[in-house]
């Protein structure tokens, strides 16, 4: 069993309610009661990963436990058999075959799920486009990521895998977004590099950030109302398309070319479908022009937070948009969101839309991400529908759903092995693989701070735990 750290209490000085959920004042336990038979081998990660963090490791099976595949039903006393980063078999122990070189491990009593998908986190910061203009789609978050941030360690106590870090929505665009996986392994990333997801060709994958609503409206240069918002993005596209008809026209001629212009570049690679724009809207009159916008220039949209969702869901429904929504945001902070609503969710699958639910981290603390579907569900939303909403939906709006997002053969080994029913909550994420590589484990005293909070689970270093330890339990010993 792992050491009880009991944490003295403290005031907190911190304002953001994630880093106060860590660093909190609250006098906290850790104890976990360690009767449990996982499995901590390793697996090989997919070629596609850093070198550095490459582990070695075979074969895993897991028995006995209920599995929730997402793309089919669940399937008790399930088999799941994982190699070389990726899912190899799973089905009913009458169906399926472990290999002979293959670490057998019993959970019964378990449940395993596929790693949970963000699809709208601030985790690592959110420094991208700044006050000298309302649009600045060339403006990467890439390059202002703390891969340090132990939110990252947080988010792998709740289950998540993958996530969608953006810049804020204080802009109409804000910049590129970036799509993660968090491969925080006992040698953790040392650059924000290594935590990237990569298409074929090695580059970096991600999305555009758009807002509309107050958040991006202000003193000039930017808007002061609604309609001029819409105007200056409006314009911004029109401009881009023409940059991209000149750049056409020039084909081989590089005198006929028009001037490097990184924000048309942006603009361009999502009217042509590169890049999904993740759009912050929440009152009725600003998602519809969303919707408008969206259609006029045929980007590839997702809808974000959509707190009046439930009010033009046959709308959202007509065009074709996936929404990507929170269930608390910002309570009693936000006039934007004072329709929210927990039906949500439910309204919209309902009308035929696309449901994922994510954190905005820090508005939702990434450990409680999966509270999200089981407030949905208690609103009438459909089981089935809320749990893919944590994976498999997000990981389809974010364009990945051919590598993670369910456990099905062949897909990244991304799982979150649960204590019970992920809607449950007293149910407790005991482990999270991230491409077959344990990344939490609950029962490790460093990963049970990160889970349950006290002294340094807010810092970016690595907590000297043997050194707290010796303090709280009055001296070396």
């Amino acid at each position: 069993m792992p050491t009880q750290f009991h944490c003295q209490s403290k005031s907190a000085t911190l304002t953001t309610r994630r880093h106060f959920l860590a660093q909190s004042s609250t006098a906290l336990s850790c104890a976990f009661v360690a009767d449990r038979s996982l499995a901590q081998s390793p697996a090989s990660s997919p070629p596609g990963a850093p070198a550095s963090l490459k582990p070695n490791g075979g074969t895993i099976a897991w028995v006995n436990a209920t599995l929730l595949a997402v793309d089919k039903p669940p399937i008790p006393d399930g088999v799941l058999v994982v190699a070389g980063g990726k899912i190899k078999a799973i089905g009913s122990k009458q169906s399926t075959t472990i290999p002979s070189d293959a670490t057998v491990v019993d959970a019964k009593g378990k449940w395993i799920m596929p790693g949970l998908v963000c699809t709208h986190s601030h985790i690592g910061g959110m420094g991208a486009a700044d006050s000298s203009s309302p649009i600045q789609p060339g403006v990467r978050i890439l390059d202002s990521i703390n891969v340090r941030d132990s939110g990252f360690r947080r988010a792998l106590a709740g289950g998540l895998t993958t996530i969608n870090i953006m810049p804020g929505s204080g802009h109409l665009i804000s910049g590129q977004t970036v799509y993660c996986k968090l491969r925080y392994f006992e040698q953790s990333p040392s650059i924000v590099d290594d935590i990237l997801i990569r298409d074929k060709d090695g580059k970096p994958i991600g999305g555009l950030k758009m807002a509309n609503g107050t958040n991006s409206q202000g003193d000039s240069p930017f808007p002061g109302t609604r309609g001029k918002s819409a105007y200056l993005v409006r314009e911004q596209y029109i401009k881009a398309r023409e940059y991209q008809a000149t750049a056409a026209a020039a084909k081989d001629d590089a005198s006929k070319l028009p001037p490097r212009d990184l924000h048309h570049e942006s603009l361009v690679e999502a009217m042509q479908g590169k890049r999904i724009v993740h759009h912050h809207t929440h009152r009725h009159d600003d998602i519809m022009t969303v919707i408008r916008l969206s259609q006029e220039f045929g980007f590839q949209t997702v809808l974000h937070h959509v707190s009046d969702g439930w009010k033009v869901a046959k709308e959202i429904a007509a065009a074709k948009l996936p929404c990507s929504i929170i269930v608390l945001d910002s309570p009693g902070g936000k006039l934007e969101a004072k329709d929210l609503v927990f039906r949500n969710g439910r309204v919209l699958d309902e009308a035929g839309v696309r449901v994922a639910f994510h954190t905005d981290d820090g508005i939702t603390d990434s450990r409680l991400f999966m509270r999200s579907a089981a407030l949905a569900v208690r609103a009438g939303m459909n089981r089935d529908k809320a749990i893919a909403g944590l994976t498999l939906a997000g990981a389809e709006m974010l364009g990945l759903d051919d590598r993670i997002g369910s456990l099905s053969v062949g897909k990244d080994a991304d799982m979150a092995i649960l204590s019970g029913d992920p809607l449950s909550s007293y149910t407790r994420v005991l482990e999270t693989w991230v491409e077959g590589q344990l990344a939490f484990d609950l029962s490790k005293s460093q990963d049970n701070l990160f889970a349950e909070g006290g002294l340094k689970a807010g810092s970016d270093l690595d907590p000297f735990l043997c050194c707290y330890a010796q303090a709280w339990q009055g001296g070396a010993k």
